[in-house]
């Protein structure tokens, strides 16, 4: 006879949490895009951000630290290097963005 807790299974995420990309939240969660912007867009923003010189530099720091190189270590370099920043530094950022895309 089984234990009753052996037949659950672990809590699964939200699906509507995994339809959205992680650069996406990355995004979404520091304030540079609204949470309504397309996919896509948002994947336009998330490739200017990445462009951005104080975001290289901050993710350059991030990655000399441990060495990561694949893709997925790309999205969390950003999102750290988003991490670290003031809300001045995400403002500005914000605003170099928008001049970007007009």
């Amino acid at each position: 006879m089984k234990h009753p807790k052996q037949n659950k299974r672990a809590p699964q995420t939200h699906p509507s949490a995994l339809a959205v990309p992680s650069y996406h939240r990355i995004l979404v969660k520091h304030g540079l895009i609204e949470k309504t912007l397309s996919i896509p867009d948002a994947y336009k923003v998330f490739l200017k951000v990445g462009a951005d010189p104080e975001i290289q530099k901050l993710r350059r720091k991030v990655e000399r630290g441990s060495k990561i190189k694949h893709v997925p270590a790309l999205y969390l370099a950003t999102a750290m290097a988003l991490q670290g920043m003031t809300k001045q530094d995400l403002d500005a950022l914000k605003l170099r963005i928008e001049k970007k895309r007009v």
